[in-house]
């Protein structure tokens, strides 16, 4: 067996993220209507100004297909605006509306708040240490294709 699995690593930071995300998700929920995931598209937006779905979607490592009917749930809440793209007639651009704007200042205090529970769980270094490491997991696993290992 190897080191990940003695300590069930996989089973771990599964149980991790799903208990860290639905905690995020109510405080968010709580405090602008929103899950982490319309969250994360909101802040890319928000980050950069007029974006492409596929530029959301690249950004965080979805499918475009789960990025549009997440853009289109925003766009009928008023969160999102399309516009015509300035440097390609062709496509669109989304940008965040003024209650859009609004919705991004409300989730920083949810996201503070669980930033400083990781903080105090874990400590400074550790946090570093553990932001190092997962990146450099994902890192690892998007390098290449993982392929069930066979016998013979």
């Amino acid at each position: 067996m190897t080191s990940a699995g003695d300590v069930r690593l996989y089973m771990t930071l599964q149980k991790a993220a799903h208990t860290v995300k639905k905690a995020a998700d109510q405080a968010l929920l709580e405090a602008a209507d929103l899950t982490t995931a319309q969250a994360a598209v909101l802040a890319v937006v928000h980050a950069r100004k007029h974006v492409t779905q596929r530029q959301i979607a690249d950004a965080l490592g979805l499918n475009e297909s789960a990025v549009t009917a997440m853009v289109r749930r925003l766009l009928a809440r008023g969160l999102l605006v399309r516009e015509r793209s300035q440097t390609d007639g062709r496509a669109w651009t989304l940008a965040l509306s003024n209650t859009g704007e609004n919705a991004v200042a409300a989730i920083r205090a949810p996201f503070q708040g669980i930033n400083e529970k990781i903080d105090a769980s874990l400590g400074y270094d550790d946090v570093r240490r553990l932001a190092s490491m997962l990146t450099c997991l994902a890192d690892s696993f998007s390098a290449a294709t993982v392929r069930p290992q066979t016998d013979g």
